[in-house]
């Protein structure tokens, strides 16, 4: 599946964001979608994903800042980012279609988005 990351932008430390995942075709395949982030010269870690199938939530932060939800008008996954810290600059994509492994590991997943831009600065 192919996949459209979209959301980002520049954003004042404190503000928010709603980063939006779409599938080609509309439709989402696999066990889960999730997110992950990369901010430059760092590995690209987990932030959220969801379970298609239960609605199951996992969280790589546990402060609530971070929301993962999948809105079925729109078809998308959506992450809704809160009290935003310059720490949460990053490249953020959205992934589907994992295979076997953890959910937690960007090498999980086989279907990536091109990423949208988060930069939080004052």
């Amino acid at each position: 599946v192919q996949l459209q990351a979209s959301g980002g932008g520049l954003v004042q430390p404190g503000g928010s964001l709603r980063l939006s995942c779409a599938a080609s075709g509309g439709t989402f395949s696999g066990q889960a979608v999730a997110w992950f982030r990369q901010a430059p010269g760092k590995e690209r870690e987990f932030v959220a994903a969801i379970s298609l199938s239960a609605g199951s939530l996992y969280y790589q932060d546990s402060s609530g800042r971070f929301t993962i939800s999948k809105d079925n008008a729109k078809n998308t996954v959506d992450l809704q980012v809160n009290s935003l810290k310059p720490d949460d600059t990053a490249v953020y994509y959205c992934a589907a279609d994992p295979t076997r492994g953890s959910w937690y590991s960007s090498k999980t997943f086989s279907s990536w988005g091109q990423g949208t831009q988060v930069t939080v600065s004052s």
